[in-house]
């Protein structure tokens, strides 16, 4: 399966980008443009929807990493929701669930800023 990145529209105040397919070194830079144009037109809240991401590898998880790095230095937040099965699991396994505050189904990602 190839890999998608789509505008979802905005959801609680927060930028929503819904993934699709296979997150990997190939497909990575793909999202990391996305989110940079989002934070270079001024959105510093960003919620990206893993519901139909069927793979994740570690350039992907690095590219989570950064979004959240940069929305902290400019005041906003990026978070992450919907993952399922073997996506869930890495997040979970690695730790990242719980540094980017990860909730499968959070009604408000607002919610999720506290640190």
């Amino acid at each position: 399966m190839t890999f998608s990145v789509r505008d979802a529209g905005r959801e609680d105040g927060s930028a929503c980008l819904r993934l699709a397919g296979e997150l990997d070194l190939s497909t990575a830079p793909e999202l990391t443009a996305a989110i940079d144009r989002l934070f270079d037109a001024g959105e510093i809240r960003v919620l990206l929807d893993l519901t139909d991401l069927t793979f994740c590898d570690s350039t992907g998880m690095a590219v989570f990493v950064r979004g959240d790095n940069r929305a902290s230095a400019e005041g906003g937040w990026l978070r992450l929701t919907g993952a399922n099965g073997r996506v869930d699991r890495v997040l979970r396994i690695t730790g990242l669930a719980d540094v980017l505050r990860y909730q499968p189904e959070a009604a408000d990602p607002a919610s999720r800023t506290a640190s």
